[in-house]
């Protein structure tokens, strides 16, 4: 299991940003405008991490974010389904400017809505929470990593499927099926984000 930590909640605390980057596989960068979501988040390009970087885009101006967000080199740039009115236009964009794509939708969004699109993407992102803060409760969505997980067997697939919102030691037990995982406030609201991150992959072996 991939954990991809969240820095919503340290955004603005540089010293424990790097420290998270040390124990963490990916550094997920949650972009939101003020527009999709209620809230607004700073520009975090400036920030120098060593880890792969999974950009969450929750915006609705896409191409714009893309834009500056490439600068960084991310591994992944993931935008939602809901924002978007050409999706594949915003699939082959993200491609030309050299990073991987994911989609996200909203924990109402049907997976149907994915399918035409899943042959062309590296990754898909579901919510297991509405976009726009931290420390939200989980909303069961494994009847949707299930459905993804079978269509990409059947159709010999490869995108990652990764889940985002609520993730603790306890809900991760329930996404074994997922490849890859975002924890934000489970791991920054503590003192020792090594151990959490430990706990996080006991749990999904248990």
């Amino acid at each position: 299991m991939i954990i991809s930590a969240s820095f919503l909640k340290i955004q603005k605390e540089t010293d424990k940003i790097l420290k998270l980057d040390e124990y963490t596989d990916y550094m997920h960068y949650d972009v939101m405008d003020g527009n999709f979501t209620e809230s607004k988040t700073p520009s975090l390009i400036g920030f120098k991490v060593n880890k792969p970087k999974d950009v969450h885009l929750m915006v609705t101006e896409i191409k714009k974010y893309v834009d500056e967000y490439c600068q960084i080199n991310p591994d992944f740039i993931t935008f939602h389904i809901e924002c978007a009115d050409d999706v594949l236009d915003i699939i082959n964009y993200i491609k030309k400017k050299g990073s991987k794509v994911g989609i996200a939708l909203n924990p109402e969004t049907s997976v149907d809505k994915l399918i035409p699109y899943l042959k062309d993407i590296d990754l898909v992102l579901v919510m297991s929470v509405h976009p726009g803060k931290g420390g939200q409760t989980f909303i069961d969505i494994t009847d949707k990593i299930d459905l993804l997980d079978k269509f990409r067997y059947e159709n010999d697939l490869n995108y990652l499927i990764e889940v985002d919102g609520g993730v603790n030691d306890e809900t991760i037990k329930k996404l074994k099926k997922a490849d890859m995982v975002v924890s934000g406030s489970y791991i920054t609201d503590s003192h020792n984000y090594q151990a959490q991150i430990e706990k996080l992959r006991g749990a999904i072996d248990e």
